[in-house]
């Protein structure tokens, strides 16, 4: 039974803006509007596009302007504002408005045709497309405002054109995930882990997401309290989904400790839907009187859209619950990784990723193994888990790092890989994969960066929706990919940081 907490994309909503001015008179604008909502009904049709297109009346003076911007800001359904100058918007009429702007917003610059019908154009067609100099107009109020914006240029019919302004509604989305996103940690970090610590304060006005403790064993108390019939419901779920080993069946030797793995999901999903949480933290040095580390719990929790950070990490567990949202729908998932060690064969090199336990499944389309085996660490009994490899192709590992006067994003391009050879002896979930633009370059820039060890991995997004998932929460992204150089990612580490800090003002 799925308990999915990654909302329907079609549920959120991107209003669509039109700017103009009355000097052109009824019947321009009645043709503005006609055209400005054929627009909105291509980019609404656009399989690119998960959200749904709102088109607004076009929009002629300061007031209508402001009052459109403020009633986006406080629909929790509208995720962005998309604004296009069909014809010259004078841009001091949206001075109000985008200064009240709290939701992003990406600048469309396009036009209702694509070929010019050259033998017929008049003052009267003059009149009406002028797109390519009143968006220009609208383009030097964003910057003198400095607003934050993606700009996206080119005719709506043009597939690159939708599948930008798709990933953009997709990082939109995962920005309106983590505002007002409530966070759980079940106790605290790991002793004296230093990049799990940050500032919860400044992610709180940077990410929108509410960071808090509880006890662990107020979860250990929800996990006691779980039901017979929920231990019962999800092992007969268990059955369905996984292939299990014989002796955590029912009736075998082990089957006990399984019931225990459910008991804590049972536990654990009731505490969380009971407080609203989307993500949470648990830390194998504080397990209070849980049975066993959760890990099948985690995992399939993480599969259902929740956010997890292992040993206290919430920065993690910010990036896993935002990039399932902004996944939302597609091939693929994401999970909590970790980079734990190399193969180092000259010209074959390779990373393997893991956890203890905690790896979704959502990286996988094979049918996981559910097993039991000894967790030399954490002091409990031996944990249930699932085991799998994570599918090869496509993905991407994202770290979330507080550099103390700022958040840094380090997103690396990389390509899962089957496994080279069996591994009979790590029952956990796992990736293997090839980093670009190739090992030796991605693990320098990835140390002078100091990106996190814990990072997001999703095999669902790429590097656009990050940046601007960045942009939108005024973070810094680091990319390293197939144009990365050392001395080019210096350069850029370097400047960034003069940047930031004389971008704070004093």
């Amino acid at each position: 039974m799925s308990r999915s907490i990654i909302p329907e994309l079609t549920t959120r909503e991107v209003w669509f803006l039109t700017g103009s001015q009355g000097l052109y008179g009824e019947e321009t604008l009645r043709q503005v509007a006609e055209q400005s909502q054929e627009v909105a009904r291509v980019l609404g049709a656009s399989s690119d596009i998960p959200v749904t297109i709102v088109w607004k009346p076009v929009l002629t003076d300061s007031a209508a302007i402001r009052r459109a911007v403020l009633d986006a800001n406080a629909d929790d359904s509208v995720v962005g504002l998309i604004a296009w100058m069909h014809t010259f918007s004078p841009a001091k009429m949206w001075i109000a408005g985008l200064d009240a702007l709290q939701k992003p917003l990406l600048h469309l610059h396009t036009q209702a045709d694509v070929e010019l019908p050259w033998g017929e154009i008049d003052f009267d067609f003059m009149n009406l497309n002028q797109a390519a100099h009143g968006d220009r107009e609208f383009g030097y109020i964003e910057s003198r405002l400095n607003v934050p914006r993606t700009t996206v240029v080119g005719h709506v019919s043009d597939p690159t054109v939708t599948a930008r302004v798709g990933s953009w509604t997709r990082a939109a989305a995962g920005r309106a995930a983590t505002r007002g996103m409530k966070l759980a940690r079940f106790g605290d970090n790991m002793r004296f882990v230093a990049v799990t610590e940050g500032d919860k304060t400044e992610a709180e006005l940077r990410f929108g997401v509410q960071v808090n403790t509880w006890g662990v064993n107020e979860l250990a108390d929800a996990v006691a309290a779980a039901p017979e019939t929920a231990v019962d419901e999800l092992i007969a779920e268990y059955l369905e989904a996984y292939d299990i080993v014989p002796e955590l069946l029912p009736g075998g030797a082990r089957h006990e400790s399984l019931r225990d793995g459910a008991r804590i999901e049972a536990g654990l999903r009731s505490f969380l839907e009971a407080g609203d949480f989307h993500a949470f933290t648990t830390n194998f040095e504080d397990l209070g009187a849980l049975k066993q580390l959760p890990g099948l719990a985690v995992q399939r929790l993480m599969a259902d859209g929740y956010g997890f950070g292992a040993e206290g990490d919430w920065k993690t567990a910010v990036l896993v619950r935002a990039a399932s949202v902004m996944g939302a729908g597609m091939p693929g998932g994401a999970s909590l990784m970790e980079d734990y060690t190399y193969d180092l064969t000259p010209g074959r090199e390779l990373i393997l990723g893991a956890h203890m336990l905690e790896v979704s499944p959502s990286l996988t389309t094979a049918k996981p193994s559910l097993e039991i085996h000894p967790l030399g660490i954490g002091g409990k009994d031996d944990p249930v888990r699932l085991v799998f490899t994570a599918d090869a192709g496509p993905a991407l590992v994202v770290a979330l790092s507080d550099m103390r006067d700022r958040f840094r994003l380090v997103a690396n391009v990389v390509e899962n890989v089957a496994l080279p050879q069996p591994m009979p002896k790590l029952p956990v979930g796992r990736a293997v994969w090839k980093p670009a633009p190739d090992f030796r370059t991605s693990a320098t820039a990835w140390l002078t960066a100091g990106a996190a060890h814990h990072t997001v991995m999703t095999t669902q997004l790429g590097v656009e929706v990050f940046r601007d998932f960045a942009a939108m929460s005024r973070v810094e992204l680091l990319v390293i990919d197939d144009d990365t150089t050392v001395e080019g990612f210096g350069r850029e580490v370097r400047w960034n940081a003069a940047y930031y800090r004389l971008a704070q003002g004093i």
